[in-house]
């Protein structure tokens, strides 16, 4: 029997992130270091959509739990080829199949290694919307989009899909 309440996705785009990192705020008393990564631009590219990431437009703040979760909190802007900018909106939970796998997720982040890190290797998902402006592209802020993400040596490389 179909689940007629089962989601649907479709691809909307990739988007290549590439990052600045920040110092970490360590050792917090609740548990866990609070990092950030500016934006140092980026490019994304769908079927019906492709454009820039906008440079120092916002950034990741990562809050780096105890039990080996990293929980991101994104805000950074886009523009389209022509022209439209929207504010892009992500929560993200990252986490490795294994402790190496977060130690070389931190190598690379920090700049020390050219590995990637691959989906199969880590738990990399987000949960995003958009705010968009009326017109050609209102679709985006219409909709709920999840991400599966990879860490590469530039930033981080994510594919959206927009649930149906």
């Amino acid at each position: 029997m179909e689940d007629i309440f089962a989601p649907k996705f479709e691809f909307a785009f990739e988007v290549r992130l590439r990052f600045r990192p920040l110092p970490k705020v360590v050792n917090m008393p609740t548990g866990g270091d609070r990092g950030m990564v500016a934006l140092d631009g980026g490019e994304f590219e769908g079927p019906n959509i492709s454009g820039i990431a906008l440079p120092y437009s916002g950034g990741d703040f990562c809050l780096f739990r105890t039990d080996g979760v990293l929980v991101g909190d994104a805000r950074y802007m886009l523009q389209e080829q022509d022209g439209s900018v929207f504010m892009l909106n992500t929560r993200a939970y990252i986490w490795g199949r294994s402790d190496e796998v977060m130690q070389k997720f931190e190598r690379i982040a920090h700049g020390l290694s050219t590995e990637e890190v691959t989906p199969d290797e880590v738990y990399f998902r987000t949960s995003t919307m958009f705010e968009a402006p009326v017109g050609k592209h209102d679709w985006l802020a219409k909709h709920v989009f999840v991400g599966i993400g990879r860490r590469t040596q530039e930033g981080n490389a994510i594919r959206y899909y927009k649930v149906l």
